[in-house]
């Protein structure tokens, strides 16, 4: 018996859009999300990204998304987007069924790497639902810290899910990295 192959971690191509808008929408959205602790299916309907949205973050001149593969499977992802001072960090997905061994730390832990040596940066930033205390908390026990600059959620724009109920906002969280 053999065992499977290592984890790797990669810069995603624009082949890859149409798995990782399935990865992210399974790890966010409907009953597939429910599988995982990261879903947002309590708080939005409807999708959470669309191909346009990914292809877009993939072919950014000034960002990436990370993927995590095994066997050729893609296991989770996140997008980084250099910007004036800092790096934002978003489009963080793990496969439900992946959620909860280690996978999105270290994932996480890549991008801050990646962040570091690739493009000198000194803060990565990124936004969460308020609601989300858990996921925050995890996030906390990671280094980063919670702002209380709020942002509004984009009502009425149905390419970012359907709202079900109505006090959603974003909270920005900063870690210093090097």
């Amino acid at each position: 018996m053999t065992s499977p192959a290592p984890r790797t971690v990669r810069v995603a191509r624009p082949g890859d859009v149409a798995a990782l808008v399935d990865l992210i929408e399974s790890a966010y959205r409907g009953e597939r999300s429910r599988q995982g602790w990261t879903h947002e299916a309590d708080l939005l309907a409807g999708q959470r990204t669309d191909p346009d949205m990914v292809a877009s973050a993939v072919t950014a001149p000034d960002g990436v998304v990370l993927v995590a593969e095994q066997d050729g499977d893609l296991l989770a992802c996140c997008q980084l987007e250099r910007r004036d001072d800092h790096v934002y960090f978003g489009m963080f997905a793990v496969a439900p069924g992946r959620q909860g061994g280690g996978l999105g730390r270290e994932l996480l832990a890549e991008a801050e790497r990646y962040a570091t040596q690739q493009w000198h940066a000194g803060e990565m930033r990124m936004t969460v639902i308020v609601q989300r205390d858990d996921l925050i908390a995890w996030y906390e026990r990671r280094g980063y810290v919670r702002t209380g600059e709020l942002s509004p959620f984009p009502y009425g724009d149905e390419r970012f899910g359907v709202p079900l109920r109505p006090d959603l906002a974003f909270e920005t969280l900063r870690k210093k990295l090097g």
